[in-house]
């Protein structure tokens, strides 16, 4: 009981910090941001910097062709298991004397409240936006490939996992990486560990916290007038109460939020697009066409694959190696299961969701073009025109969903907020066991760490310190170097997994549980 008061004291302070004059509080922001940028600018510059002669970050391209190195060598294995993955999230083959803490669906759902979030609101505006309709196309390719990615890791996460007496366990690239590393003979395995838990413990404060925090304060300001520090108090107790039960309280919050977010979220966007049947042939048309003809946006065909898969890859996190932090707490002694369980997460994303988010856009007219010419109307910006003159990402879904229903704006400040708040919930997760990893086990070292995160969020919803954020992502996505490194060294230990389980299923031998 202690320990909340003093975590609430805590907040009960921030509160009065976040009260202070707004002049004040601008002038320690931006002298933090110019801190952050002057010492890490080269860090996010090297990170987000394109390939020599194209507009592609590469690390966007070091995450495509990772999943289609990961497609190719398995057997294009997201389409061969697609049918057996959806019978284990059924629980159908689940045993629950199965070491770990989590079913397959809770896995599954933990994973996704981590992806499913502002990006398939936000991030796929602004990829349709200026790459236009065709840049839906790259990116469901980009989603599809993604899936053997997320089966690579999250195979590896299961496998390689701690698991301790008390029934808890621990997993994710920095388990593998050491370990699977040391069982192959190979070095520096302990040191990409270390690399990967500090990119993925600063990644979670920023990206999968701050940044989260932040929007979803704006847009409950933006509908309400609520002021930004009553919304990050709110959001880090609410936050606070979650984490603080672990895997299993987390678990039982995404499996809930998730399927009621993302079922709602997709019903709404069928409902809009179903009410503009006699568009849907037109707008598939625009997504294939857009995706090999050129349609005005600037780079043509090839600046709607370039947003296509950066939106992808920004989204699902295939590769990143987080998710497997996630899938490595499932009640399963084949670490295989939850490779096939975790495919489905890419598809999930992105595939459907993002998909439906650009379907809307398109079908509702937001895109402007040239009736003459078959080409987008461009601003000085480069970006297309829409036709209710928004910019940037969520203000264009939203005028998409308006132009259906004028109470969707409201809608989409909830949905906004509910997919911020599983996103960090799910990061907390992700971040306290690159925490453990590096400074061991234990409560007190655990509690350190979910304070640290609430914290955070109540400092993310009441700034705007750009040059954090970006350093963040920029954590972030300095954890794919690591872990596809890893994934190239250990996709053969896979590749005898995957082969063991399909003879042992094909002969029998692996049933389906029976209770």
């Amino acid at each position: 009981m202690q320990k909340r008061i003093s975590f609430a004291a805590a907040m009960a302070a921030l509160a009065v910090l976040g009260s202070a004059s707004p002049a004040a509080a601008q002038t320690l922001g931006e002298q933090v941001d110019s801190i952050f940028a002057a010492s890490t600018g080269w860090f996010v510059a090297l990170i987000f910097a394109d390939l020599p002669g194209t507009n592609i970050p590469w690390i966007v391209g070091w995450l495509v062709v990772g999943a289609v190195v990961f497609t190719v060598y398995f057997g294009f294995i997201q389409f061969r298991a697609f049918g057996h993955a959806i019978a284990l999230v059924s629980g159908k083959y689940a045993n629950p004397k199965d070491a770990g803490e989590v079913s397959h669906f809770q896995a599954l759902a933990t994973a996704l409240s981590g992806t499913v979030g502002l990006g398939n609101i936000a991030g796929v505006a602004v990829a349709v936006s200026i790459g236009g309709a065709g840049a839906t196309f790259w990116m469901i390719l980009a989603g599809l490939l993604g899936m053997a990615s997320k089966f690579t890791e999250c195979t590896l996460g299961v496998k390689y996992r701690n698991e301790y007496a008390d029934g808890t366990v621990s997993g994710g690239p920095m388990y593998y990486l050491e370990k699977g590393f040391k069982e192959r003979g190979l070095p520096f395995g302990k040191l990409m560990a270390f690399g990967f838990a500090i990119m993925c413990v600063l990644g979670a404060l920023g990206g999968g916290n701050m940044f989260q925090a932040n929007q979803a304060a704006s847009q409950i300001q933006s509908v309400t007038g609520a002021p930004t520090w009553l919304t990050g108090l709110l959001l880090a107790v609410i936050v606070f109460a979650v984490i603080v039960g672990g895997i299993k309280s987390i678990a039982r919050v995404t499996e809930k939020v998730v399927p009621f977010m993302g079922i709602g979220y997709v019903a709404v966007s069928l409902l809009i697009i179903f009410m503009n049947a006699d568009m849907i042939g037109w707008a598939f048309g625009q997504i294939f066409a857009g995706a090999f003809t050129d349609t005005g946006i600037i780079g043509g065909m090839i600046g709607a694959l370039i947003q296509g898969f950066r939106r992808a890859a920004f989204s699902n996190e295939a590769g990143i190696g987080s998710a497997a932090i996630a899938h490595s707490a499932v009640r399963t002694k084949e670490p295989i299961t939850e490779g096939f369980v975790s495919l489905l997460e890419p598809f999930i994303d992105t595939v459907i969701i993002c998909t439906m988010t650009a379907l809307v856009i398109i079908i509702t007219g937001q895109l402007l073009m040239d009736a003459q010419t078959g080409q987008y109307i461009l601003n000085d910006a480069g970006r297309i025109v829409t036709a209710s003159g928004a910019t940037g990402g969520v203000p264009i879904t939203s005028a998409a969903f308006e132009s259906a229903f004028s109470w969707a704006p409201a809608a989409l400040a909830i949905a906004v907020v509910l997919f911020a708040f599983s996103t960090m919930i799910t990061w907390s997760y992700y971040g306290l066991k690159a925490w453990t990893y590096m400074l061991g086990e234990g409560k007190n070292r655990e509690l350190v760490f979910k304070v640290t995160f609430c914290v955070f969020v109540f400092i993310g919803a009441v700034s705007s310190l750009d040059a954090v954020l970006d350093f963040s992502d920029a954590a972030l996505f300095a954890m794919a170097v690591f872990n596809i490194i890893g994934l190239y060294f250990l996709m053969p230990i896979v590749k005898k997994e995957l082969e063991s389980y399909l003879a042992r299923l094909q002969s029998g031998e692996i049933k389906p549980y029976k209770k």
